[in-house]
This record gives C-alpha cells, sequence and structure tokens, in this order.
C-alpha cells in the first residue's frame, strides 16, 4: 500500500495496517512574510530535506514567504469603511506564486505521499492586515461594531483564497488543503456571533477545497496558547480535524466524538517544553501507545497541536511511527 492511500484510508475512517503519522516544520520561520526568491527556495529546499531524511506519511506543504494577502484594497486601513472598499481579482500574482510553488514540490514527491497546502482563513489574513491599526481596528471589535463591514472584507477574500485552492489542487496536484482557523481571541465575541459574521467565509473556502477533493484538514490552531472553543466547527464540512491535544486538553478521542467521528490528527505538543522535543525514546513511545489506548486506531493520525520546532531531531519523529507500527492491542 502506498503512504497516500495509508493516509486516505485513516482520513476515511478504515482499518489500516498502521497508524500514520503527520509532523511539520516551517522552513523559514523568520521570513512568513517575505517572497523573495531566495525566501521561497529555503522553503523548497527544507521541504526536500524533510521528505529525503523523514520519508514522511504525509506532507503538510507549508506556505513560508505568502502569509501577507497582498490585496491593495485592503492594505492601510484607517477606519472600519475602508473594508466596503475592498475588491477580489487583484492578487492573480500571489496566487500564481503559490501554485507554481506547490507544483514545484508536488513533481518532486510525485504520487506516492498525499500533500496538503497550508491556507489560512480569511479572518486570519485580514487580522494581519489590520496589525499596523494596533487597537484600533481588531477583529473583536469590528464584529461587535462593524459586523457588516467585516463580512464583506472577510467574503472579498474568500473568493480569491477560493480561487487559489482550486488551483491548488486541480493544476498543482496537491491531495488537499490544509485550512488554519482560530477562535477571535476575545471572550466577549459569543458563538453565534461567530457563525453569522465569520463562519460563512471559512466554510466558503473548504466548499471550494471539497468540491475538487475529498480530502481537505481543518485546524484548529493553539498558537502561543490560544484557547478555542471546538464546538465552533463541529460543523463544518472537512474530513479531517486537527487541534491542540495539549493547549485545549480535549484528547483525541474526546475531539473525536465532537467531530462526529471523524478522522483526527494530533496528540503531541509542539514546543520546546513538550514531550516530543524533550522527552526519551521509551517516554515518547509509551505516551504514543498511550494515545492509541485512548483513541484507537481507526481514523487517527499520531501528530502535534501545530508546526514543531526546526531543530526537532527526525529520530524522534520515527520513534513515534515506530511505536505506532508496532502498537498492538
Amino acid at each position: 500500500m502506498s503512504k497516500k492511500q495509508l493516509v486516505f484510508d485513516a482520513f476515511d475512517n478504515k482499518i489500516t495496517e498502521r497508524v500514520p503519522v503527520g509532523f511539520w516544520f516551517h522552513f523559514a520561520p523568520d521570513n512568513l512574510f517575505d517572497n523573495r526568491p531566495e525566501i521561497i527556495q529555503r522553503n523548497i529546499d527544507g521541504h526536500q530535506k524533510y521528505y529525503d531524511e523523514f520519508h514522511p506519511d504525509f506532507v503538510k506543504l507549508m506556505s513560508d514567504g505568502y502569509f501577507h494577502y497582498p490585496n491593495p484594497t485592503l492594505e492601510k486601513i484607517e477606519t472600519a469603511a475602508d473594508l466596503k472598499k475592498a475588491q477580489s481579482g487583484l492578487v492573480d500574482e500571489w496566487i500564481d506564486a503559490q501554485a507554481a510553488l506547490v507544483k514545484e514540490l508536488t513533481s518532486r514527491f510525485g504520487d506516492d505521499v498525499a500533500t496538503f497546502y497550508n491556507i489560512f482563513a480569511p479572518a486570519t489574513y485580514l487580522s494581519f492586515a489590520l496589525q499596523d491599526s494596533g487597537d484600533k481596528l481588531t477583529l473583536a471589535k469590528l464584529i461587535k461594531e462593524n459586523p457588516e463591514e467585516l463580512a464583506y472584507a472577510l467574503n472579498v477574500i474568500k473568493k480569491d483564497l477560493s480561487k487559489l485552492v482550486v488551483k491548488l489542487i486541480t493544476e498543482s496536484k496537491a491531495s488537499g488543503i490544509y485550512l488554519s482557523t482560530k477562535n477571535i481571541q476575545d471572550s466577549a465575541v459569543t458563538k453565534e456571533e461567530y457563525h453569522k459574521y465569520i463562519t460563512p467565509s471559512e466554510q466558503g473556502v473548504l466548499n471550494a477545497a471539497n468540491a475538487v477533493s475529498d480530502y481537505n484538514i481543518l485546524h484548529i490552531c493553539g498558537y502561543e496558547g490560544a484557547r478555542n472553543d471546538l464546538s465552533v466547527y463541529k460543523d463544518y464540512d472537512v474530513k479531517v480535524i486537527n487541534w491542540a491535544v495539549v493547549v485545549e486538553q480535549v484528547p483525541l478521542k474526546k475531539g473525536k466524538e465532537l467531530f462526529g467521528g471523524r478522522a483526527v490528527i494530533g496528540g503531541f505538543a509542539n514546543t520546546k517544553e513538550g514531550l516530543l522535543y524533550r522527552g526519551s525514546k521509551e517516554e515518547i513511545e509509551s505516551y504514543t501507545r498511550n494515545l492509541l489506548d485512548e483513541a484507537g486506531t481507526t481514523g487517527v493520525i499520531i501528530g502535534a497541536d501545530c508546526t514543531i520546532p526546526e531543530d526537532t531531531s527526525l529520530e524522534r519523529l520515527e520513534w513515534v511511527r515506530q511505536a505506532a507500527a508496532n502498537y498492538r492491542k
């Protein structure tokens, strides 16, 4: 069985010969918003080195260099009214550059391994654009004070991202996308507000991806300890879910139940204080077995809360993979 089929079977909740393992790194962590050719080449070379040395069960294709959504109508936003000036269809160069990156990587890796490209949710790209305004304009303030303007801008971004994901899958041959989202980090924002003003843009991107691939991943990001109400996403139409198991204190089994039995990815912390980075071989193997004792082996992929430190030894990842491969209950 190819690794691609192994992963697809796990995503489909089929019984597999072993539990797949998936971890990922940033390959240009200090230049995530910088798409100069030398930065993109670092990204490509980092993927290749990782693939050659670890032979991963699947590859999360990193968008290092393309974190900035360069829509001129959503730059230098000074008031909420500026969001109504947003227009889609102005970032074709950005879309084409990422399609070229993904095509380069998928052509290198061939058809034996599944690949999933990192895409941020529209609200995340907008939050990056709002950073220059300081506290004057934030997602939390906009959803309370200017929700219609917010929804309008997110819909514009959704249109461009939908074009991007279709191109990545149909032309660049990615297996699917890895859509990264998180709650607005303000407890005053209600689930109902999120669903009304944020969810349509996120589900819109997923709909575009689902139209051309059965295999797409939702990542609910716990970056720097961000906390999320996972139930916000329980009805999203997506095949597989990855969340910060350690940050949220929601184990794989409980999350799998929350998401209606769909496949899940995770289990390990992704920080330098975590077991994957610091633990002994015996501790990591034991932890892997405990994860599978609790969550089972069907529709489960062992991974981490998020991107792992770039200096994590690949030997440690292999300890996890071998423990999962040798697991018997």
